[in-house]
């Protein structure tokens, strides 16, 4: 069974610089790449399943997103905010050199998504406008996956989230995890016994004889902050301003009992964006983990069109 290869890219911050890791799988000469980004409190490691199947095609890059797994952490944790993750990605994308950009992003990434491909849509506007530049710029981005994500934002899930992210855990045994994950984190859907495995493990470090969350609780922080009815508003109206100019094929994944994406926030979205289509995942709510072979399939069928 492959592997992925752990490599990291250098970025820039406020203070200074921070280093944000990446896993890779695939040809590492493959300029055809698929950029998965995860949720709030996971890692890279959560798209395993997705990424061995889709390496036969791409060279598939799972970054820990700074402040998890095994990424840096700010020394600040008012910058664990999306413009600092969204530049993240950008210095990413320049350091790999793709030639066709595939984009997955669950939750968290998912909205990093969305600003990437609105923000690129605007800069294909300043292309036209300076020539002084080469026209064939900006990032190649082809299609689009949100899984269990859109510009409206749920606030009574989002203070469901920062009620917890914030908390330490601690598990004095892997199994003790995982039954405990299957309880608390039902609402990423059904999944075979091995892949509750690969979930914990993607969540979790171990130190000594225990296992503890792998992320800095200071992103909790600027995740509370977000959640104000205030905050919401203003997210909203920025993050539909991007979604709407987004001019890729973009397919929504919708957990059918989400807390975070209702069915009539999937519809709005279809409404705003001819290039958005939807599938459903029954019996998940927020979010589809994308382990199970079906789900996964949903991703491959997608990406190669």
């Amino acid at each position: 069974m492959s592997e992925p290869r752990l490599h990291y890219v250098t970025c820039a911050n406020p203070y200074g610089l921070h280093r944000m890791a990446y896993w890779e799988w695939g040809n590492p000469e493959n300029d055809r790449v698929l950029l998965c980004v995860h949720g709030l409190s996971r890692s890279g490691r959560d798209f395993d399943e997705v990424a061995r199947e889709m390496s036969k095609t791409h060279r598939v890059i799972c970054p820990d997103v700074v402040g998890r797994g095994a990424s840096d952490f700010h020394d600040n944790p008012n910058f664990y905010a999306v413009p600092y993750y969204v530049a993240d990605m950008v210095t990413l994308i320049a350091q790999l050199k793709p030639k066709t950009l595939d984009y997955l992003g669950t939750s968290m990434g998912g909205i990093i998504g969305m600003v990437l491909a609105g923000s690129n849509a605007l800069l294909k506007q300043k292309i036209l406008k300076n020539t002084a530049l080469p026209a064939a710029t900006g990032l190649p981005l082809h299609r689009m996956i949100l899984n269990d994500v859109g510009p409206k934002l749920e606030q009574e899930a989002l203070i469901r989230i920062g009620d917890y992210v914030g908390l330490p855990t601690r598990f004095s045994s892997l199994d003790e995890a995982i039954q405990t994950l299957k309880v608390k984190a039902a609402s990423f859907g059904p999944m075979a016994d091995q892949h509750w495995e690969t979930f914990a493990r993607a969540g979790l470090k171990q130190e000594g004889q225990a296992w503890v969350h792998h992320y800095d609780l200071g992103i909790a922080k600027g995740f509370v902050d977000l959640a104000s009815a205030e905050a919401v508003e203003k997210s909203e109206k920025a993050l539909w301003a991007m979604y709407k100019l987004i001019d890729i094929p973009t397919l929504i994944i919708h957990g059918e009992i989400s807390d975070l994406l209702s069915a009539e926030g999937v519809e709005e979205m279809l409404a705003a964006n001819a290039q958005a289509s939807m599938v459903r995942i029954a019996k998940t709510g927020h979010a589809p983990a994308l382990l199970e072979a079906e789900q996964v399939a949903i991703v491959r069928d997608f990406l190669i069109k």
